[in-house]
């Protein structure tokens, strides 16, 4: 079957146009705006990407056309196609129908760590001999050289087996969106999937494109928490109210609660302690109803953070959930690299100008919640203590441009020794107002609209502190380039 994808480039979109392809059918596909890493990665898997969304990109008809939730009416190729009575479907739809149907579906869902939480699942899966499928909206960083696992996670999907060891169903770990799922079906995509292990992170306010307002979030968790079956879990966060009110709307699968504590007297099940501030070592604690199981184990792995932590602490007990121990799990974390995009170094150099020298590391980093900022800055403090931390923003998701967060952006910052937030054309709200009428925020903060300045204004205060220079690039987007560009200025 030939299937056409359009919007393959998102981060969805590109993991599915993988899953399709290696299911046998032949993947083609069309986006604006390519960038990396999603447009290296379906090219470097042999898949033909075309720019734009023209009607003849689907000259002649493909079997089925996937159609991405950035997709609207009025766009030429969603025109022809229903004008054409091409077949289409959404992305979820085609995942649940051709991929879910028959698998235990571990899902992932929360405003925030979605990505990293599957990943890390995904990997204690793998790594501990199950052949696990899985979508994941980022691309790993992996560092092994055990040759099944460098394949799996070669990619941000994986087919994985339709059976497990004992020829019952397979598993297959997913990052679990609460966004639409096509112009057609404004539900939220988790709703497709029917996990019978759900992971739910957190609950904020987001979205504000699609969603008015959290009630509207909560009920679309409710409608796949009603799915769950009863011999299914749920693990969730302690002492989280917006999870706990969608909880209260109807709930028939077991919880499982987690925090990060040192008091063993703590009534979650499951309990991280930190070793080091910084998030680099803990110990996770299960604490059974029945004693003789209660179990614990310690990871010492390259993350910071205790947003990490808390995704570390979920992401093992969905798999002891399916009968992974605790010790094994931890060993896998252990061994974990992460994904890109999460605070990923690109660059450790030393830089040297007007008689001053500083090591320069550069960070790349999705943050694009006032909340995941505060969290990103709050574990890159403590780790990188003896660092300037600098923080170059970009306010690029639909919710940040319509300026629903605005008011929290500065002090979401206020953890970085400097900050720069980028104002892009267009943008409807005063960026420069807001960052300058913000109280009591104890740092330096900025706001440039030209990416070039700002990398001549880093690039020029480099090295004047006594400290080294951290450097923390925060974007959802290709942020006109700006990692590389910062890099070759400074590498002169």
């Amino acid at each position: 079957m030939h299937v056409h994808i359009l919007g393959i480039c998102g981060t969805f979109m590109g993991s599915l146009a993988l899953l399709a392809r290696d299911l046998g059918h032949t993947v083609t596909g069309s986006d604006t705006g390519i960038y990396p890493p999603m447009s290296t990665q379906l090219q470097r898997a042999g898949v033909e990407i075309q720019e734009g969304y023209h009607a003849s990109h689907l000259q002649p008809a493909p079997d089925l056309v996937i159609v991405g939730n950035a997709m609207t009416r009025g766009i030429e190729a969603v025109e022809y196609m229903l004008d054409a009575g091409i077949p289409y479907t959404s992305g979820p739809q085609f995942l649940s129908e051709h991929v879910l149907q028959h698998r235990h579906v571990l899902a992932v869902a929360g405003t925030h760590g979605k990505t990293t939480t599957t990943t890390m699942l995904a990997w204690i899966l793998q790594y501990c001999g199950i052949d696990t499928g899985f979508l994941i909206g980022g691309v790993p960083l992996v560092d092994t050289e055990d040759a099944h696992l460098a394949k799996a996670f070669a990619h941000s999907s994986y087919l994985g087996s339709d059976t497990n060891a004992q020829g019952e169903r397979g598993y297959f770990v997913i990052e679990a969106d609460e966004y639409d799922s096509a112009f057609f079906d404004k539900r939220s995509k988790f709703v497709h999937y029917r996990p019978r292990t759900a992971i739910l992170n957190n609950l904020e306010f987001d979205h504000a494109d699609i969603f008015k307002d959290l009630d509207a979030i909560q009920t679309q968790f409710h409608h796949m928490i009603r799915m769950i079956p009863s011999q299914g879990q749920i693990i969730m966060p302690a002492n989280t109210p917006s999870l706990e009110a969608t909880i209260d709307k109807g709930c028939w699968t077991p919880i499982w609660r987690t925090q990060i504590s040192d008091s063993p007297s703590t009534d979650s099940q499951w309990r991280a302690e930190l070793i080091s501030e910084d998030g680099s070592q803990f110990r996770i604690h299960f604490n059974a109803d029945d004693d003789s199981q209660s179990t614990s184990a310690e990871v010492d792995w390259g993350m910071s953070g205790r947003h990490n932590v808390e995704n570390a602490m979920v992401a093992v007990a969905a798999a002891y959930n399916i009968g992974i121990d605790v010790a094994k799990a931890c060993e896998a974390l252990s061994n974990f690299s992460g994904i890109k995009r999460r605070m990923e170094q690109i660059a450790d150099i030393e830089y040297s100008q007007n008689g001053n020298t500083s090591q320069v590391q550069i960070f790349d980093d999705f943050a694009h919640h006032p909340t995941a900022i505060t969290t990103t800055l709050d574990g890159a403090k403590k780790k990188l203590k003896d660092h300037k931390i600098w923080a170059i923003i970009e306010p690029r998701s639909n919710t940040m441009k319509l300026g629903v967060h605005k008011d929290n952006l500065a002090a979401s910052a206020q953890l970085a020794d400097e900050v720069i937030w980028y104002e892009p054309a267009g943008l409807e709200w005063g960026l420069t107002e807001v960052i300058e009428q913000a109280k009591g925020i104890d740092n330096t903060q900025y706001v440039m609209n030209d990416t070039q300045k700002i990398i001549d204004y880093i690039v020029s205060q480099l090295g004047q502190s006594s400290k080294d220079d951290a450097v923390i690039i925060m974007s959802n987007g290709g942020f006109e380039g700006i990692h590389q560009r910062l890099l070759a200025a400074i590498n002169g």
